[in-house]
């Protein structure tokens, strides 16, 4: 399940207990992400809707769970 903010943004709701989460958002034919804990304050990065896919299955599988740490 997705809630989704005034704004567009969405994030899984099975996420927001941690905080550690992403959102992301429409916008035209490119979606954007950002950094739930930093809101508007975050860094939008903007990606293609085939960078996207590439990121989310990458993520899926586990592929970035080694990243910022």
């Amino acid at each position: 399940m997705m809630t989704a903010s005034n704004d567009g943004w969405i994030k899984a709701t099975a996420s927001s207990g941690g905080g550690d989460c992403v959102e992301m958002r429409a916008a035209h034919d490119r979606i954007q992400v950002r950094d739930s804990k930093l809101g508007s304050g975050s860094p939008i990065h903007t990606l293609t809707l085939s960078s996207f896919a590439v990121w989310l299955k990458s993520a899926k599988n586990g592929e970035l769970d080694h990243l910022g740490r």
